[in-house]
């Protein structure tokens, strides 16, 4: 039987292993083993080598060396590389590059306020696009934009002024303090975008105020132009969502709803007061005949509010309805109609002493036509039909006030019946509402004292709490009315079913996107394009001098157009009516866009920097998800209105960010992680925190954390998480710092060619092949969490456990210009520079790092990793034979492991290096095969082995 360390060959030859002898004296160890039967371990003690011999000995190795510090030092480190990889480089690449143009459009985030974690998911998901874009050749287009108008701009504005300066405020002072508070915004969240390493066209990054330039809203005007011309554009007195907290009319897009909103419910009768149509052949003898025969309707309501606007009750006329008489003792029966399904449920709102008894059924349409008399206004008004009146709830009956509701008004317009409105923008009850009423807001006191009215004259029948879900404004976190005002749409519904025909073809990522984003436009029938505040693009309208009519003509845009691309939009505010238009007009309105429309616009941006057409403008729309019903939806209705196509090829859209426990980010939780903190540790913006629990972990975490993320779905931050995801950049770190750090002397010059490679040094090059596909298809998919798991399998399994292992003996101790030293070094210049470049587009800094301590590897060093292109990935490097027969020689060599880990447990061996192994095979195996065609010793005659 032969021992391992009695052939130097074998030693030499199949290192891979990891077993062969390296100590001067150690335990000899012998393990005897088929690959189908168990393994044996022996082993005898010994005594150790001496410091001073180990020392002699390691001055004659070739140990690592290079100045790549083992240390981030991300703040010092990250500054020194930033302006290489973004600044120089965004106009480097659209100079170079010689690829076509990739557009990724930046949806503006909104001016106002501080950054948090989700800008920071959005933006630097954005990034990794591009810079890998970039690597690939094309000529990246990326210009960020700001949202600058809308009511919180004006308000914050607004709330800076003094007393004395609100006094008499007009909108062109609003104006000016608006603009200013979003410009000083933009700069505050420039310079945090910008310590994020996104790289893009700063210098040049669009404003919806279009201010000292109005290129943006002149293209806006010239879209809405587009689309009055096209007739889709029109104005109507109607309910629209109004938030009493912004005092302006809100689109859909501008509500979030609130899952425990509590609203007072209740059920109250309405007197029929004409029973004509109901004393047809077939109820004449079921009726009781007597003038004092009273018969009461009865609704339920959510917006006990609304009952003094009231002008119909809504029946199905397809649904049966049941009359009923309540007794109780010694008093006279009433009678009520409701839904035949809905009796069980009406019958519980009554007392226990009351007894219930049915008179008849009959159809909601016998009830059509009879008249009952709203309590508040004393009107008589008419049961109308709806078929949008279930018998799922409420009591199937529906009490209807077309000013705030708007299946209400769509039931009443076409019956002709009018609209009643009695409440301001405030949200408090006009005087027409009546003195009772009047100056109370509608969904505090004016609800109180709408429910105390019906109890004191006898019309509640019962009054709850009701929690459901109800709408919010989104910017004031404020509940919303319905409320009928006169305001200018688009209407949806000439435009959606090309919108939905326009993303049939579109990549929307995840795929569920593309139910989302059409059912959201399949429901959608109008868009409330009109705001009533001052900080915002006018509605160009003009009105009639004589007629005081809205006047919306093509040659009064284009004209007003053209003054705004002289002046700005502020001219519609400074500039006297008589330069705005011919004295045959009188007033210019006062209502602004809405800010979805402004944004909605901005892909004209790009087709004008580009003078790009085609089957899309832009490559890559990338927001959260909610902007299926915001700047996705608006964006489409707006290319599709002027164009007839879907301004982007590829949606993507990621969740939001919850902290470890899976809660929203809250200051009154104390679960919020800003950005600043992750980068800079516990001092940041001024404020200290302790640095120990938040250390300066440097952008590239931040920028790895994001990389990691199924971002597709909601993402979790947290100092445990953020301390994992460092854990895996200092793997990155030190992987990259064995490799400079033998790589020390070597030049591209003394690379070996491939078949000098020993076995195990293809095989590694066959991983790096594969792990190149890898990453490169997990890049083009969009699924960056997939390039993390592939660098940290390679990192941790490939190189560092496996290859890393078995070639520190041809480094440390072959001869610096060996043919096997300068193999191992033309492989680990090979890893090295895809390991680089695939880091690229998440850990940008550190990528230009390595590749700075790296330029001595490369024949014509650039000065940045990102000028250099994307992997180089010989096809040769694929070998599937030889990944075959390592990998079964990878699995012996586990279960040799693990004999050796329970030879460590039994206290045979202090360590694996004490340790000699020798293979004993039973007979011929695929193994044995594998030994024999890689390890030139001889075999016994009493067995096949070694």
């Amino acid at each position: 039987m032969f021992r391992l360390q009695s052939h130097l060959r074998y030693t030499r030859s199949v290192p891979f292993l990891g077993l062969q002898a390296r100590g001067l004296q150690r335990e000899k160890c012998l393990l005897a083993r088929s690959l189908s039967s168990s393994c044996q371990l022996k082993a005898k003690e010994t005594k150790d080598t001496t410091d001073s011999i180990n020392k002699k000995f390691s001055n004659t190795l070739l140990l690592p060396s290079t100045k790549f510090p083992l240390r981030a030092d991300a703040a010092k480190r990250e500054g020194q590389f930033r302006s290489r990889c973004t600044d120089e480089l965004y106009p480097w690449q659209l100079k170079n590059n010689p690829g076509d143009y990739f557009v990724l459009h930046d949806g503006p985030p909104y001016a106002n306020g501080d950054l948090h974690t989700g800008h920071a998911l959005n933006k630097i998901l954005k990034d990794i696009i591009n810079r890998y874009k970039v690597l690939q050749g094309y000529k990246v287009h990326y210009i960020p934009g700001w949202d600058c108008h809308g009511l919180p701009i004006e308000l914050k504005a607004l709330s800076g002024l003094r007393s004395s300066e609100k006094q008499n405020l007009t909108p062109q002072k609003i104006r000016e303090e608006a603009r200013k508070c979003a410009l000083n915004a933009v700069e505050k969240q420039k310079a945090d975008f910008t310590s994020w390493g996104v790289m893009g066209d700063w210098e040049n990054a669009y404003k919806t105020l279009g201010w000292h330039n109005p290129g943006f809203e002149v293209r806006q005007l010239e879209i809405f132009r587009q689309m009055v011309q096209k007739g889709y554009i029109y104005r109507q007195h109607r309910p629209v969502y109004w938030s009493p907290s912004s005092k302006t009319a809100l689109a859909e897009a501008e509500l979030e709803y609130k899952d425990d909103h509590e609203s007072r419910s209740a059920y109250v009768k309405y007197p029929i007061v004409s029973l004509e149509l109901l004393k047809g052949p077939d109820l004449s003898n079921v009726l009781p005949d007597s003038p004092d025969f009273k018969l009461n309707a009865l609704i339920w309501t959510t917006t006990p509010w609304t009952l003094p606007a009231n002008k119909a009750i809504a029946v199905n006329p397809e649904l049966q309805y049941t009359i009923f008489a309540k007794q109780s003792d010694g008093a006279e029966a009433e009678h009520f109609v409701c839904a035949s399904e809905r009796l069980e449920t009406v019958k519980s709102l009554f007392q226990d002493n009351e007894s219930i008894s049915v008179i008849t059924e009959l159809p909601g349409s016998k009830l059509l036509g009879s008249e009952y008399q709203n309590f508040i206004t004393k009107e008589k008004l008419q049961i109308i039909p709806a078929n949008y009146v279930s018998s799922e709830s409420g009591t199937g009956m529906v009490h209807t006030a077309p000013g705030h509701g708007k299946e209400d008004y769509l039931a009443c317009v076409k019956l002709g019946i009018p609209i009643a409105c009695p409440v301001d923008d405030n949200g408090v009850f006009t005087e027409e509402a009546g003195p009772l009423f009047s100056g109370k807001p509608v969904l505090t006191q004016g609800t109180e004292a709408v429910i105390n009215f019906m109890e004191e004259h006898g019309y509640l029948i019962k009054q709850e709490k009701y929690i459901h879900s109800y709408p919010y404004d989104w910017r004031t976190k404020k509940p919303v009315i319905q409320r009928a005002t006169s305001q200018w749409f688009a209407n949806v519904t000439e435009l959606r079913g090309d919108a939905v025909d326009a993303i049939r073809d579109i990549k929307i990522i995840p795929e569920t996107g593309h139910r989302r984003l059409s059912k959201f436009l399949e429901s959608r029938t109008e868009w409330c394009i009109s705001r009533q505040r001052s900080w915002g693009v006018p509605i160009p309208v003009i009105y009639d001098e004589e007629t005081d009519e809205p006047l919306l003509k093509d040659e009064i845009v284009t004209h007003i157009k053209d003054l705004v691309s002289k002046h700005g939009t502020d001219c519609w505010w400074t500039l006297p009516v008589e330069e705005l238009l011919p004295p045959t007009y009188r007033d210019n309105g006062t209502d602004t866009m809405d800010v979805w429309f402004d944004s909605g616009t901005s892909w004209t941006l790009i087709r004008e920097a580009l003078a790009r057409e085609g089957d899309h403008i832009a490559d890559v729309y990338l927001e959260g998800s909610d902007q299926h019903r915001g700047w996705f939806q608006s964006s489409l209705l707006t290319s599709v209105a002027s164009t007839g196509k879907a301004p982007y090829g590829t949606l993507i859209t990621h969740g939001f960010v919850l902290d470890e426990k899976g809660r929203k980010m809250s200051k009154s939780i104390g679960n919020v992680l800003e950005p600043s903190i992750i980068i800079k540790g516990g001092k940041a913006r001024g404020r200290l925190y302790n640095l120990k629990k938040n250390p300066a972990y440097g952008t590239d975490i931040l920028r790895l954390w994001v990389a990691s993320t199924e971002y597709t779905k909601d993402v979790a931050i947290g100092d445990t998480i953020i301390a994992h995801v460092a854990d895996s950049m200092r793997k990155y770190r030190n992987t990259a710092r064995f490799m400079l750090g033998n790589l020390g002397g070597f030049s591209n010059s003394k690379r070996s060619s491939y078949d000098q490679l020993h076995m195990i040094d293809k095989y590694i090059i066959h991983q790096l092949h594969q792990f190149g596909q890898g990453v490169t298809s997990a890049y083009d998919d969009f699924t960056f969490n997939r390039v993390v798991q592939e660098l940290n399998n390679f990192t941790n399994t490939s190189l560092s456990a496996f290859y890393f292992d078995i070639v520190k003996d041809r480094l440390y101790a072959d001869k610096a210009d060996s043919v096997s030293r300068l193999n191992v070094q033309t492989v680990l210049s090979n890893i090295l520079d895809v390991y680089t470049r695939a880091l690229a587009p998440i850990t940008c800094h550190l990528s230009e790092e390595i590749y700075e301590n790296a330029k001595h590897i490369y024949a014509e060093p650039s000065d940045s990793v990102f000028k250099t292109g994307w992997l180089n990935i010989d096809p040769a490097w694929k070998n599937d034979d030889i990944g075959r027969e390592v990998d079964c020689l990878k699995a012996l060599r586990s279960e040799v492991n693990l004999l050796l880990e329970k030879a460590r447990k039994d206290k045979i061996i202090g360590s694996s290096l004490e340790a000699d192994v020798g293979i004993v095979f039973d007979g011929p195996s695929p193994v044995q095969k594998l030994f024999s065609k890689y390890v030139e010793v001889p075999f016994t005659n009493e067995q096949n082995g070694i």
